[in-house]
C-alpha cells in the first residue's frame, strides 16, 4: 500500500498500520473510532489529488493525513540541533510547535493529542491540525500562474502585523547583530565547502563569500540601527510558499521553525525575505518584490535596498547548503537545485553591493546632470558639492554667489570644509547600507584620497568617473544654462582646468552626446 504525497511525490511504503486511539486537541487515553474523532467519509472530497488517508515521512517525523485532519508524530531522534529522544521531549516539542504556530494560524493548529495503545498504555504525543486544501497552496498557485497579487498584499499585511506584536528583547536582539549573521554565513560557507565539491563553480562560490564579507564588514551601524529600532523579532524563521495556503478568508501560514529559538529570532526583513526568495525561485520575482514593498509600507521600514538584497541572498544560500548536503547524501538532482539557489544569491549580492561613486569634471562637463541620473538609476543617495557649499555658508542653494576664482565661498578653506562634510555624510550613509553618488569637481588629489579612505573604511566599492566634453561644448553650456546651482563661468572653468591635479584613476565618460548615452556608459562602468 502506498500513500500519495500532498507535495506531489511518493510517500514511503506503508506495510502495516496500527491505528491507536486519538482525540483532537487534548490528552486522551482510551479507544475511539474515526467517526468519534470527527472524521466523516465524504466521497465528494476524496479525489485522486486528495486521498482520504496518506502518510508522509521526513527525517525527523511522520505525518498522517486522515480526512480533514493532520497528525504529526516526532521521531525519537537526537540530531544535535534538535532532541526528540524521549517521550517527554517529544511531548514538549509538540506543545511548543502548536503554541508558536498558533501565532499565525490559530484555527489550524488544534492542539496536542495523546496516543494510547490497545492496552491503554500511554503512547506518543502528536500535533493535531486542520488539513489544508492542496490546490490553495501558494506554491501551487504561483506555478500555475494563478492571479495571486491580492493574496500577496494580504500576506504582507499579515506578516507585518505578526512582526509588530512578536516577542522582542535583548535575548532576541543578540541574534540580529552583524556578528550573529556573519557567523551563520560562515557556518554555511564551511558546510558547502566540505560537501559541495563538484556542485558549485569555485569562482562563483568565492565571489559569494567575498561579496558577503564586504557587505558585512562595513555595516555595523546598519545592523545596530535595526536593533535600536526594534526590527529584530521572534518571527517565523522558515517562510516558504509550500507552507502557505491562500484561503478565501485570508492566508494561513504554517510550520514555523520551532525547534531552534535562535534561528527564529531575526530581523523581520530577513524573515519575509525568505518568502520573497522562494517566490523568485518559483519564477515570480515580481511577486517577491511586491511582497517586500507592501511589507515595508505596512511596517514603515526604512531598510536600504542593499539590506533587502542581502537577506534574499542569505536565504538563497541557506538553500544552497541544504541542497549540497542532500547531494552529498546521494540525491543527484540536488546539484541543479544548489546551482539555481547560488545564482539567486550572487545576483542579489551584486545588486546589493554598497558603492561610493565619484562623478567629477570641470564646470559644464555635465557631471551634475549625469550624477543625478546615475543616482536615480542606482537607487543611490545623491550629494552635491554645489548645494552643500551654499548650505554651509548659510545661503539658499538657488542663490548665486558669483565670485572670482578661489574667492568668496570658493576659497581653499571653504572648499576643504565642503569636501570634508560631503565625505562625512557619505560615510554615514555607506555605513547604513546606502550607496552614494558624489557630484563635485574632484579636481584635487587630496580630496580623492579622502574619498578612497571613506570607501575603504566602510568596505564599499569605489568608482571614479570623470565627465568630459570638448571645450566648445562646455563653454556653450556654461553660457546658456539656467537654474544651475553652480556659479562657474568659462573663465573660472579655464582656471580650474589649469590648476587641476591629474586624475589617472578615473574613467572618462563622454558627455558630448545625449544625457541618455552618457548615463548608459556611466551605468555600465559602475555595474560592470
Amino acid at each position: 500500500m502506498y500513500g500519495i504525497s500532498s507535495h506531489g511525490g511518493p510517500y514511503v511504503p506503508i506495510r502495516a498500520v496500527k491505528v491507536p486511539a486519538v482525540r483532537d486537541g487534548r490528552d486522551f487515553r482510551g479507544r475511539c473510532s474515526l467517526a468519534r474523532c470527527g472524521f466523516r467519509r465524504d466521497p465528494g472530497r476524496v479525489t485522486e489529488n486528495r486521498p482520504f488517508a496518506a502518510v508522509r515521512e521526513t527525517h525527523i517525523g511522520v505525518v498522517f493525513l486522515v480526512g480533514d485532519r493532520v497528525y504529526k508524530l516526532k521521531k525519537p531522534v537526537d540530531m544535535g540541533f534538535l532532541d526528540f529522544s524521549t517521550p517527554e521531549l517529544r511531548r514538549e516539542a509538540c506543545g511548543r510547535e502548536v503554541a508558536l504556530n498558533r501565532r499565525l494560524a490559530p484555527d489550524v493548529y488544534l492542539g496536542v493529542a495523546q496516543l494510547s495503545d490497545v492496552d491503554d498504555t500511554p503512547g506518543e504525543s502528536l500535533v493535531v491540525m486542520r488539513r489544508m486544501p492542496d490546490d490553495r497552496r501558494l506554491s501551487t498557485l504561483v506555478r500555475s500562474s494563478a492571479p495571486v497579487r491580492d493574496a500577496i498584499g494580504r500576506l504582507a499585511r499579515v506578516i507585518a502585523a505578526f512582526h509588530t506584536t512578536a516577542e522582542r528583547g535583548p535575548h532576541v536582539d543578540v541574534e540580529g547583530t552583524r556578528e550573529a549573521l556573519a557567523g551563520r554565513w560562515e557556518a554555511s560557507f564551511a558546510q558547502v565547502e566540505s560537501v559541495g565539491g563538484g556542485v558549485l563553480d569555485p569562482d562563483l562560490l568565492a565571489e559569494i563569500e567575498h561579496r558577503t564579507r564586504d557587505f558585512l564588514a562595513g555595516r555595523e551601524t546598519l545592523f545596530q540601527s535595526r536593533i535600536d529600532d526594534g526590527r529584530v523579532v521572534d518571527g517565523h524563521g522558515d517562510l516558504i510558499a509550500d507552507d502557505i495556503f491562500v484561503l478565501d478568508d485570508g492566508p494561513r501560514v504554517l510550520d514555523c521553525l520551532e525547534f531552534a529559538d535562535r534561528l527564529r529570532r531575526l530581523d523581520g526583513l530577513d524573515d519575509i525575505a525568505f518568502l520573497a526568495m522562494d517566490l523568485e525561485r518559483l519564477g515570480a520575482p515580481e511577486l517577491g518584490e511586491l511582497l517586500l514593498d507592501r511589507y515595508a509600507e505596512h511596517t514603515a521600514d526604512p531598510a536600504p535596498a542593499s539590506l533587502r538584497a542581502h537577506y534574499i541572498a542569505y536565504r538563497a544560500f541557506v538553500r544552497v547548503k541544504v541542497a549540497c548536503l542532500r547531494h552529498a547524501q546521494g540525491d543527484a538532482s540536488a546539484a541543479d537545485e544548489a546551482r539555481l539557489y547560488a545564482d539567486i544569491a550572487v545576483r542579489h549580492l551584486r545588486r546589493g553591493a554598497v558603492r561610493l561613486v565619484l562623478v567629477g569634471g570641470l564646470p559644464g562637463s555635465g557631471k551634475t546632470t549625469i550624477g543625478g541620473l546615475l543616482a536615480d538609476r542606482l537607487g543611490a543617495v545623491l550629494l552635491s558639492s554645489d548645494r552643500l557649499r551654499k548650505e554651509l555658508a548659510g545661503l539658499d542653494p538657488g542663490h548665486h554667489a558669483n565670485a572670482a576664482y578661489r574667492d568668496g565661498i570658493y576659497t581653499r578653506e571653504h572648499t576643504t570644509r565642503t569636501y570634508a562634510e560631503l565625505l562625512r555624510r557619505a560615510g554615514e550613509l555607506l555605513a547604513r547600507g546606502e550607496s552614494v553618488v558624489l557630484d563635485a569637481s574632484w579636481s584635487a588629489e587630496a580630496e580623492r584620497l579622502l574619498a578612497r579612505d571613506v570607501a575603504k573604511r566602510t568596505s564599499s566599492g569605489l568608482v571614479e568617473l570623470r565627465c568630459a566634453a570638448p571645450t566648445a561644448v562646455t563653454e556653450a553650456r556654461l553660457r546658456g544654462r539656467t537654474g544651475s546651482l553652480s556659479d562657474a563661468d568659462p573663465a573660472i572653468a579655464q582656471a580650474m582646468a589649469a590648476a587641476a591635479d591629474p586624475w589617472p584613476d578615473a574613467v572618462a565618460v563622454d558627455t558630448s552626446d545625449t544625457p541618455a548615452s552618457a548615463l548608459a556608459e556611466a551605468t555600465r562602468l559602475v555595474l560592470g
